[in-house]
């Protein structure tokens, strides 16, 4: 069994915005707790926690790492997560692992667009939050104006409870034990003050004490009080450090093991029976209780195979637990149980209620998986993690014959691993269709489908799934006829085509009477008219909302079949398609796109320019500001990197398909000159 308990545990995030500094910050604590000899360097790869050779190459962290440190008796689990937009599906799997999400701000640059990102959502979980701001000693920057912009952004809750002092170069004590020393902004006593005035309101014996006895008031008194200010969100401590020099990073170890909680302080974590919407369950985090853990990180390595990582939030797990992955039949034995250092997976016997571990290759395991001792809790699920939808598309092929099986495979491994990487098949296009959070996150899923599964694609923008239409009623008439000296091919149909509702599908009406063509080959004329609905008559795209009379026609007593009639529907249809007024759809997607209100004009016009209109616009709180509309999916194509350039990094944007709507002239002209149908007769 550990050393430890699980009130000895305190697992961080060390989340926010790229370039913030949280690898070098985790390389600190773990040299400052002498759990490594010398600090790592991200530009020489040999940090802990950047340990994948595409993030050593990239020299910027690409998936979150797990690591872990002692202090003081206390048990640190610490997570790195990437801070480009591009991965923060990695970032916010991380959540439900955790008590605290420390969130990382770069002093030169202050709030950015993830560091409100990861601020809301670790709000969303219930997260006691921990704002951190790194590189105190860097040139020409305004610490205090990076406080106001923190508090500007998150409220007033955001109290420092340390503050710089000798131009970065230390920090100054604002709660345990106050300094008289001046600092680079503000007082360390008024400070004092202000956090203890913000924890006292928690609890009204601690406020009557307080009224008492002055600002004498022990930290250990306050200690359950300021455990429930972070719980409710009624307090933010902010920290100062330099993760590069040191400096603040004692101080910040000890914040987080007096303060910050441990697994039986923080919010419960949100279990369900069932989704959502149904029986919360109540988790006691009980050391004897049954097992309930929960999956939120899955590698696949060419050599370890599927590592999955969990958090253990109740019961205790060993090596040889017997333990359920959701509704699975059997359960699977924990022959080996792994505690990670990074890229290091050390073995360990047990893991407590609040320890992050791994096992190795157990295919049933994926991300969110619910880990459980019975066959109880196989509807157990964990609140969900609200992802970015994947708005970057790539089609792909296979560069080399063969391969495509292996591309399959490869594609499926990706998926596992990251919650932002989708793979879609369209039929209507016949292409494989590889999406990501924008065009660096899908060049470093290729880049790793090359790297560690040797394969090679090449890749296209995905074609836009068009639809056809007519706009007006017209009549088809088609003969089919066919004597090779024997049993011959006889079939004649008349029939009626007659545009529907947008939406409204397809219909097939039989208005055939006196038998002039037999009942058995009527569905033979609506199969002919389906075949050419799934390869179009204009531009080669699916056609829709459209209603084909059957009225008349002529049959063979011998020679008429049932391929005749399915020719001579299809021939038919086309005839009369020609003369409806045919029309190709574009899908028109809805779009709502936050940024910058200084981009606001910017954005506006580029929706214009790209036949879009604008419904409408709101403001998103901290200088943000949402805009509203409709615009053509061919429009958007790398609208991510359009939006990144614009915006300086700092717009999102997200879309649903709303409609399809008639596409140019121009446009339609092209698709229907590069279009050659098919009206073969067998």
């Amino acid at each position: 069994m550990p050393a430890y308990t699980t009130g000895d545990i305190r697992n961080i995030a060390l989340v926010g915005h790229a370039a913030s500094g949280k690898t070098l910050l985790s390389e600190r604590l773990l040299h400052a707790t002498g759990t490594i000899g010398a600090m790592g360097e991200i530009v020489r790869g040999s940090t802990v926690s950047d340990h994948d050779p595409q993030e050593k190459s990239h020299q910027r962290s690409l998936s979150s790492s797990v690591m872990h440190t002692s202090h003081d008796g206390r048990h640190i689990n610490i997570i790195d997560t990437p801070g480009y937009p591009d991965f923060l599906g990695h970032a916010l799997s991380t959540l439900p692992a955790v008590e605290t999400a420390a969130v990382v701000v770069d002093a030169r640059t202050g709030v950015q667009t993830v560091t409100r990102r990861m601020m809301e959502s670790a709000q969303a979980h219930g997260l006691c939050r921990l704002l951190i701001v790194n590189k105190i000693d860097a040139d020409d920057i305004d610490l205090e104006a990076v406080l106001g912009d923190i508090v500007e952004a998150f409220g007033d809750e955001c109290l420092p409870i340390n503050l710089p002092a000798d131009g970065g170069a230390r920090v100054a004590d604002c709660f345990f034990s106050p300094s008289s020393d001046a600092t680079d902004i503000g007082d360390a006593a008024d400070a004092h003050t202000k956090i203890v005035d913000q924890v006292v309101e928690m609890d009204e014996d601690l406020m009557e004490a307080y009224l008492e006895e002055g600002e004498d008031l022990a930290p250990e008194r306050l200690h359950d009080a300021f455990e429930l200010a972070l719980r409710e969100g009624h307090l933010i401590p902010v920290c100062f450090v330099s993760a590069e020099t040191g400096a603040g990073v004692d101080e910040l170890l000890n914040v987080i093991i007096k303060v910050m909680p441990s697994p039986v302080e923080g919010n419960p974590p949100h279990f369900y029976r069932g989704d959502e919407q149904g029986e919360p369950v109540s988790v006691t985090g009980g050391a004897d209780d049954p097992v309930l853990a929960h999956v939120f990180k899955v590698t696949i390595d060419n050599f370890v195979g599927r590592l999955s990582v969990f958090r253990i939030h109740q019961g205790t797990i060993t090596k040889d637990s017997q333990v359920f992955a959701d509704d699975a039949r059997k359960p699977f034995k924990v022959s080996h149980l792994f505690s990670l250092q990074g890229k290091d997976h050390e073995e360990v016997d047990a893991g407590v209620p609040g320890d992050i571990c791994a096992v190795a290759k157990i295919d049933d395991l994926r991300l969110d998986t619910v880990l459980h001792a019975s066959h109880d809790e196989d509807e157990v699920h964990m609140q969900a993690v609200s992802y970015p939808a994947p708005m970057y598309g790539l089609a792909v092929t296979a560069k080399n014959r063969g391969d495509e099986q292996k591309i399959s495979d490869a594609l499926q491994k990706l998926d596992t691993e990251d919650p932002c990487f989708k793979v879609e098949h369209n039929l209507v296009t016949n292409e494989t269709v590889i999406k990501g959070l924008g065009d660096l996150h899908v060049r470093c899923l290729l880049e790793k489908m090359n790297d560690r599964y040797n394969v090679e694609v090449d890749t296209h923008p995905p074609k836009i799934e068009y639809r056809e239409t007519i706009r007006s009623a017209a009549d088809g008439h088609a003969r089919h006829k066919k004597q090779t000296g024997g049993a011959g091919q006889f079939g004649e149909v008349y029939i009626k085509l007659e545009p529907t509702d947008r939406g409204a599908g397809f219909e097939f009406v039989d208005k055939i009477v006196g038998g002039v063509i037999p009942s058995q080959f009527i569905p033979a004329v609506e199969k002919g008219v389906r075949q050419v609905l799934d390869t179009g008559a204009v531009a080669g795209y699916p056609l829709q909302d459209v209603r084909v009379t059957l009225y008349d026609g002529k049959f063979h007593p011998v020679d008429s079949k049932e391929v005749a009639f399915i020719a001579a529907g299809k021939k038919a249809f086309v005839e009369a398609v020609s003369k409806a007024n045919p029309v190709v759809l574009e899908p028109i997607v809805n779009v709502d796109i936050t940024v910058p209100q200084d981009n606001m004009g910017d954005i506006a016009g580029d929706i214009s320019s790209k036949r879009g209109r604008i419904s409408g616009t709101e403001a998103s709180g901290q200088g943000m500001v949402t805009i509203s509309g409709q615009v053509p999916l061919g429009e958007m194509e790398n609208y991510q990197s359009q939006l990144k350039s614009v915006t300086g990094g700092e717009g999102s944007y997200s879309m649903e398909l709303s409609h399809y709507d008639p596409v140019p002239a121009l446009v339609q002209k092209r698709l229907t000159e590069e279009f050659k149908p098919s009206l073969d007769d067998d």
